[in-house]
């Protein structure tokens, strides 16, 4: 696996799966919730499961699911990771983990400072923290960044990944500004809102390792 990750999340056909997985990605996103343009159903992100290889992990993006839903949508996808991206307390997430031993992440929209306090509940219990955009019309996938400025005081003290906005022409400058280890994007890769374009996966995937 490279040492720059790279999460392309979003993806709903296997065309799109294969130019991530050929392109470097080290993650792919799956994303499970019904108000996004970009969700799928338990069977079709099964069907889509088969074709990410082993080496490439699965990561199934989750808003504020109920458990048994949530226990329901893993036995049917399978996922190598769970991204939790609502208002999942650090006590559900902590229960999740004891009970299915999945590598699991927590999204925060950066708003301010007071984001990395929050963040820090979360030390020993996520595996990774992951800073988008504030939330908008959706919790993600708005295609909207945050100013890099804000992570200039933070202090790293687990795992972490980049999302919001990013896209083939500010990747490199985000991974180089931020020293973001992962970056993860979607909609910055869409020729429409759910419709991955897979030159422009090829191109931040491109850009991101030449970073």
């Amino acid at each position: 696996m490279p040492d720059q990750l790279i999460k392309i999340c979003g993806l709903s056909t296997p065309e799109t799966i294969n130019a991530a997985v050929e392109a470097g990605a080290s993650h792919i996103g799956f994303i499970h919730f019904e108000k996004s343009p970009r969700h799928l159903s338990l069977d079709d992100a099964a069907r889509l499961r088969r074709h990410i290889p082993s080496g490439v992990k699965l990561v199934l993006v989750t808003v504020a699911m109920q458990p048994e839903p949530l226990e329901r949508a893993i036995n049917a996808i399978k996922p190598d990771v769970l991204q939790f991206h609502g208002g999942e307390t650090a006590q559900w997430i902590k229960l999740v983990k004891q009970m299915i031993g999945i590598e699991c992440w927590k999204s925060f929209g950066l708003r301010d400072k007071d984001t990395f306090v929050e963040a820090k509940t979360f030390d020993g219990i996520a595996d990774r923290l992951l800073f988008d955009a504030p939330a908008h019309e959706l919790p993600g996938g708005n295609g909207l960044a945050f100013q890099w400025d804000l992570l200039d005081s933070w202090e790293p003290f687990m795992p972490w990944a980049l999302a919001g906005g990013l896209n083939p022409d500010n990747v490199a400058e985000a991974i180089q500004r931020t020293g973001a280890p992962l970056v993860d994007a979607s909609s910055g890769l869409e020729t429409e809102p759910g419709v991955k374009s897979i030159e422009k996966i090829e191109a931040f995937c491109k850009a991101a390792l030449a970073a």
